[in-house]
């Protein structure tokens, strides 16, 4: 029987059986941010260094400031802020590992840095301390995050002990039309098989929407298979992932890009392979997608209303559906199109490469923003790209406020926050109850869904707004 994606990198990768049927696996890259300090700390403690620091990569983007960067790191004014930017800049100097740091304009989301450098390969296990590491699944590698106490281990070992997952098969096929995106496409993927439908499983990406996507589309899909429960998503490498990768600056030269390709092209799954599970969607029949409630699986079609939990034949997600509708104070039969915003939030490692910045730019133009937007560009290279395009003219003669790269108001450790009571579309990946600031209401939605909001103070159909 033929091997899908994810078990061939990972019987290439574990090297020892353990108890309780795990396995531990080999890492070929370990990405790290300035929420790393736990592990480092951990490190030191035990009187190890790193064991492959060639293998590490950082850059500091949870806590980095998106305003009044020109001052440098001594110009956080928060003390503890800065010493987390601090404490990553001077642990990679010490150990050793190759930094993206403050000041260098390659600096970014982790998320974003890594492939945008070619530090995401397939066939790689990628580890990070953050969820959002199933993203660089998007060209066929193993990625997922992973906690502060198993940083340590692999900083010290570059090994990880992990039990294999179970196989799930998404396949969306047909065209995607006018104004709908990769964002939708996993929103309206989350919707249907729900966040725990993942659970235990690892996502494979496939079909011919799929295979459509741009690497930036892909990486959108991927980034948010945590939240459909998944331990990592992953799309096989093809032209796309192999052209996006030449010529980046940590991806292999000369022969050994011909050896890469050569192995590349052995990864995607076989013909005979047997996934656990298997879902499918219709590409051609999706609209743009907003979530309604406190978590990604509440959502639907911007044309749709925000349901009746009444309706809802199982007793625990009805009172969930409750509780959602209750923090997010709306009522059953709402129409989603028409709810007032109060603030945009365009950006994090899910939404801010340079083919999102050019979709909100698409709807801003010759338009002004209505309430108050934030356009936040994954990493230094990406906000000089807009900014080559004019995009960043764009923004501006809108009226919204253009800044440095960072995670921002997605989990807001930065401090950029919004207020309690206020609704945000948002272009992050999560909307947890105070996940953007306590008491705030976040509706999930793609760059461009996010920009007409930002125009017309409200969700709307983007797709009124593209001619």
């Amino acid at each position: 029987m033929g091997l899908s994606l994810y078990e061939k990198i990972w019987a290439r990768h574990a090297i020892a059986k353990g108890a309780g049927e795990r396995s531990l696996l080999y890492v070929d890259r370990h990405l790290m941010h300035d929420g790393s300090f736990h592990a480092f700390s951990a490190l030191e403690a035990s009187g190890r260094r790193l064991r492959r620091p060639d293998a590490c990569f950082a850059t500091p983007d949870h806590y980095i400031p998106t305003r009044n960067r020109a001052a440098g790191i001594a110009g956080i004014a928060d003390a503890t802020v800065r010493g987390r930017v601090e404490g990553l800049e001077s642990n990679a100097r010490k150990h050793g590992v190759m930094l993206f740091g403050f000041d260098d304009p390659r600096q970014g989301i982790v998320h974003v840095v890594g492939p945008e450098q070619g530090v995401t390969q397939p066939g790689m296990v990628l580890v990070c301390g953050d969820s959002h590491t199933s993203t660089h699944g998007a060209f066929g590698a193993m990625g997922f995050g992973i906690g502060a106490s198993e940083v340590a281990h692999v900083m010290a070992t570059q090994t990880l002990w992990a039990r294999k997952a179970k196989t799930l098969r998404v396949t969306v096929d047909g065209a995607l039309t006018k104004g709908v995106s990769a964002k939708d496409v996993i929103l309206a993927i989350i919707a249907k098989i729900g966040t725990a439908g993942g659970n235990g499983h690892a996502i494979e990406y496939a079909g011919s929407a799929i295979r459509s996507l741009s690497m930036a589309g892909r990486m959108t899909v991927c980034n948010m298979s945590i939240e459909a429960g998944a331990r990592c998503g992953m799309v096989a490498p093809d032209d796309t992932s192999c052209e996006y990768l030449s010529g980046r600056a940590f991806a292999p030269k000369g022969t050994d890009w011909d050896k890469a390709l050569a192995f590349w092209r052995t990864l995607p799954s076989d013909a005979d392979a047997k996934f656990d599970r298997e879902a499918t969607i219709d590409g051609s029949a999706l609209v743009p997608q907003v979530t309604w409630g406190t978590s990604p699986e509440y959502g639907g079609a911007v044309t749709d209303v925000v349901p009746d939990p009444e309706r809802e034949s199982d007793v625990v997600r009805r009172e969930s559906m409750l509780r959602a509708l209750a923090y997010m104070d709306l009522a059953p039969g709402t129409p989603l199109a028409g709810l007032p915003m109060q603030r945009v939030f365009i950006g994090s490692c899910t939404n801010s490469r340079i083919e999102d910045l050019r979709a909100a730019a698409q709807v801003l133009r010759g338009r002004k923003v209505s309430i108050p937007t934030m356009i936040v560009p994954g990493s230094g290279l990406i906000k000089q790209a807009a900014e080559s395009e004019g995009l960043h003219r764009v923004f501006a003669e809108a009226g919204a406020e253009w800044l440095g790269a960072a995670c921002s108001m997605c989990v807001g450790t930065n401090g950029d926050l919004a207020s309690a009571g206020e609704r945000v579309a948002s272009t992050s990946n999560r909307n947890f109850e105070g996940r953007q600031g306590q008491g705030v209401r976040t509706h999930l939605m793609s760059p461009a869904m996010a920009a007409a909001a930002a125009v017309r103070g409200a969700i709307c159909d983007v797709r009124t707004m593209l001619d």
